[in-house]
């Protein structure tokens, strides 16, 4: 049976200068897919990102979102930027942050009418954000952020959701909450979700693919697959271990034998591995 991908990267290349950040990438993601992208500063998450978004030309392949030539504006990707930055006294209520996504780009202010209050009334319940619809946007929480940024994102009926760091700042719990939720969503309406993060653990049992990037190159498959030693050790180009310490995953590695061990993810320092293991 033929499997029709909502997004394929085929042999993408990409090269500012001399640098080579992204290396004949090939990826093919289904609908309701939730992949997690991972790999530590540098390595090419926020490129990558800008290229499915059509913001960035590669310099070589192509990318099909939906079987369609990737463009601009694309009403079948739902993007989530990082944490908004809103002074604690901004009067702009939840719902009007999340309408932004359907007027946004327009002059003047939007006209209120029964249908466009609805539809966003829909994606907030979705979210479970109804109940903090009307409050402040500053005085929110992260969390609470983070789902009205998710609901403006879900105003389009995406085919594709791209969350970048939608982690970061944010305490344990609600960063479960909103790896939960997005993982739901996305198989709840076939929607591939790309969930950008350093630290892959909140989003083992939830995700079911890891695209990990790493020195320009990449692996995609299942997380068993991927975070291995032998297969990191040959994205990163040097030796790198993989731990799994009380349900946690750390990879560590230095470039030569006099090289202290570094969590790659985390930014862990520790002068050897029976460190790490005890940490």
């Amino acid at each position: 049976m033929q499997v029709d991908h909502v997004l394929e990267l085929n042999d993408i290349v990409v090269q500012f200068g001399q640098r080579t950040v992204l290396d004949h990438i090939d990826v093919a993601i289904e609908a309701g897919e939730f992949v997690g992208l991972i790999g530590p500063n540098g390595a090419g998450k926020t490129t990558l990102l800008r290229v499915i978004l059509g913001l960035l030309s590669p310099n070589h392949g192509e990318v099909r979102v939906d079987g369609k030539p990737v463009r601009k504006r694309n009403r079948a990707i739902g993007y989530v930027p990082q944490k908004i930055h809103l002074d604690p006294d901004t009067p702009l209520r939840g719902r009007d942050l999340v309408g932004l996504g359907l007027d946004g780009h327009r002059f003047g202010v939007p006209l209120p009418s029964r249908k466009r209050r609805e539809r966003i009334d829909e994606v907030l319940e979705a979210v479970d954000a109804l109940r903090f619809a009307d409050a402040p946007v500053g005085r929110l929480s992260g969390g609470e952020q983070q789902r009205l940024l998710i609901a403006q994102a879900l105003l389009t009926d995406p085919k594709i959701l791209l969350l970048d760091e939608p982690l970061s700042n944010l305490d344990i719990r609600s960063a479960h909450e909103v790896v939960r939720l997005v993982g739901r969503l996305g198989k709840e309406r076939g929607i591939a979700v790309i969930l950008v993060a350093h630290d892959m653990n909140p989003l083992l049992g939830h995700m079911d693919k890891v695209l990990y990037l790493a020195e320009g190159h990449a692996a995609m498959g299942e997380v068993d697959s991927v975070i291995q030693s032998e297969v990191l050790s040959r994205l990163y180009g040097y030796e790198v271990e993989v731990l799994r310490v009380r349900g946690r995953v750390l990879v560590v590695g230095g470039r030569d034998e006099e090289a202290d061990v570094v969590d790659l993810l985390g930014g862990f320092h520790c002068g050897d591995h029976e460190d790490v293991m005890n940490s």
